[in-house]
């Protein structure tokens, strides 16, 4: 319970600075690190409006496909919306085209406004502190550095910046999982679940209760009663026993273990090297139901992503 409400909290602080970055985004009188700002002084009717899909970003070809597989899906219904002009994808790191490459276009091509939807699985480290540091929105010297040493570029944008909520605000995460657990399971009363997750260091309190939410929502939705979860990410330096141990602890309880990978895209780093390496380590290798699946393709995300565009462009005006 302590878990839930710490978690709770925090998305409360989030969502005030999720507010209170939209309504510098939309004043006429403030611009954050940017005193020259000529879209501030603009009537509604002469915004030019913008809309950044953004990632985290993979050197796998196959997660980035998936990921701009949603810019293509939701392309037609989103520019229905007349006071879109353009809607793009840019990854935070690893490959191009990067944020700041982005931000710089919609700036030498005029625009006022961009609406940037973080497609992330929760509240982290990269859609906390890296994103609005990198748009300059944030100027934490701290966080400046580091993500220099990651050869992150930040770019001070001139538009006037909207970043959205994350995909765990809605009840979206938790359909997806039920349904991926219900094509897997054959006797819930006989099986475990194991969520194995990337996991955020700075922000382990609320991905644990992100966990436990998702084991609650399984047990009360298939009725598997048993279910542990563990990392996969750099938090535990992308250690294999991680599944491995999690997986035979399972086993001692329940004769079969499914193993779902909250991950939101699919990438063979961690769901074949990482989570499948683990699970080949496990004691009762043959009681483990895995399919090596991510959290997307999924239309309910989708519409997500196009309700979520929505909301923040009309908010604009």
């Amino acid at each position: 319970m302590k878990g839930v409400v710490e978690y709770m909290l925090s998305r409360l602080a989030i969502t005030l600075f999720t507010i209170i970055i939209f309504l510098f985004s939309c004043s006429n009188d403030v611009k954050i690190d940017n005193e020259n700002n000529p879209a501030s002084d603009l009537k509604q009717s002469d915004k030019k409006i913008g809309v950044l899909l953004v990632s985290h970003g993979s050197h796998s070809a196959k997660w980035r496909e998936m990921l701009l597989a949603i810019e293509d899906s939701v392309r037609t219904e989103v520019m229905q919306n007349e006071k879109i002009v353009s809607l793009r994808s840019a990854y935070m790191e690893y490959t191009e085209p990067s944020i700041a490459t982005r931000m710089k276009e919609f700036d030498d091509e005029g625009f006022t406004d961009v609406v940037i939807v973080p497609v992330f699985l929760t509240v982290s480290s990269h859609s906390f502190d890296d994103i609005p540091t990198i748009v300059g929105l944030k100027r934490e010297q701290g966080v400046i550095d580091q993500l220099k040493s990651e050869k992150i570029d930040c770019y001070n944008a001139k538009a006037n910046i909207t970043i959205t909520e994350l995909l765990d605000f809605s009840d979206i995460l938790l359909k997806n999982v039920v349904r991926r657990v219900n094509a897997l399971s054959e006797n819930p009363e006989n099986e475990s679940l194991a969520l194995i997750a990337y996991g955020d260091e700075k922000y382990n309190v609320e991905w644990t209760a992100l966990m436990n939410r998702l084991g609650e929502t399984v047990q009360k939705e298939v009725g598997i009663d048993v279910y542990g979860f563990d990392w996969c990410g750099h938090i535990v330096h992308y250690d294999v026993n991680k599944t491995t141990n999690i997986v035979d602890s399972l086993l001692t309880v329940k004769e079969k273990a499914i193993v779902v990978p909250i991950l939101v895209a699919f990438d063979e780093m961690f769901q074949i090297d990482i989570i499948g390496g683990g699970l080949k380590k496990v004691k009762k290798a043959n009681n483990v139901v895995y399919k090596p699946d991510a959290i997307l393709p999924d239309e309910n995300i989708e519409a997500w992503v196009e309700k979520t565009i929505d909301e923040a462009v009309n908010g604009l005006h």
